[in-house]
């Protein structure tokens, strides 16, 4: 397994109570690693993902489960088994394996940001959005993605503003709309954005014009945190991220992908199942290869 979050330490959870052996590969980059609480986790709500991990380690240590700190840097199916390669060259074979490398969002590079990144600069409503419930809200995108999430931030406040930091792409049916559900639209470039701590309080734009924001939801893309799905030749959709099927399966027999690497809602909660139903798969072809 490569990926060390929720996807795949719930698959090796699985995988543990199955009696099969489990080799981990956990570079340490998580995309929460910002972040001080994980959301929307039934029993687990707010918690820090640091210690989410810590027990989830824990509970995998009386199973037959090795955790390594490496990098996989390159990936091949071949003649039935997969052979991976860390960063010091050491390979390793497998008949499975997992995905759960993730995805990597494309931060908005704005001056002044970085103190409130992962606090109240964030890219999920639905893992942030009601720790500032009623505030003043934000959603940036200089496409029209932004539209929809400056729209969906209705949900959590009635003072939203979209700003997209100095382009005009927006057609008029989408100012229409904005205009219609009451988002404010700022197209003006931002020179930097304010506040106290890691509590954002205002944009400042060029000119020197102030924007009173208390969060900001950003919406400009992601990327695959590995290129080893390419390596293993994966389908991929328009969105960027690996095809899979019903229970994790790609189109290269024995390879799974789950979490945020694949194509399904991107939360914590939705990344654990994926790795739970892929753990279940991984089982059930190993049972029907070793069946006289």
């Amino acid at each position: 397994m490569i990926g060390g979050g929720p996807a795949g330490l719930s698959a090796a959870l699985l995988l543990g109570r199955c009696m099969r052996k489990i080799l981990l590969f956990d570079n340490g980059l998580y995309r929460n690693n910002w972040s001080d609480a994980m959301h929307a986790f039934l029993s687990r709500d707010g918690v820090n993902p640091r210690h989410f991990l810590k027990m989830a380690h824990q509970d995998l240590e009386k199973y037959d489960f090795e955790l390594k700190h490496k990098e996989i840097v390159k990936a091949r199916y071949t003649s039935g088994f997969f052979e991976v390669t860390d960063s010091d060259d050491q390979v390793y074979l497998s008949r499975k394996l997992l995905l759960a490398t993730g995805i990597r969002d494309r931060w908005p590079e704005i001056p002044g940001a970085e103190p409130f990144n992962g606090k109240s600069i964030h890219h999920c409503p639905y893992c942030d959005g009601w720790e500032h419930k009623n505030t003043a809200l934000g959603a940036y995108g200089k496409n029209r993605d932004a539209v929809g999430s400056a729209l969906g931030l209705k949900t959590w406040s009635s003072d939203v503003t979209l700003f997209t930091d100095g382009t005009r792409r927006l057609r008029t049916v989408d100012i229409q709309l904005l205009e219609r559900n009451k988002v404010k639209i700022v197209t003006a470039p931002i020179a930097r954005v304010e506040g106290a701590g890691t509590q954002l309080q205002r944009v400042i734009l060029a000119g020197g014009a102030s924007v009173a924001c208390d969060a900001i939801f950003f919406s400009t893309g992601q990327d695959q945190k590995t290129d080893l799905g390419r390596q293993l030749d994966c389908h991929f959709t328009s969105k960027g991220v690996i095809r899979t099927y019903k229970h994790q399966q790609t189109n290269i027999p024995g390879l799974y992908v789950a979490g945020d690497a694949a194509r399904d809602m991107q939360l914590v909660i939705v990344a654990a199942a994926e790795g739970t139903k892929a753990g279940v798969m991984i089982n059930k072809e190993l049972q029907m290869e070793f069946r006289m």
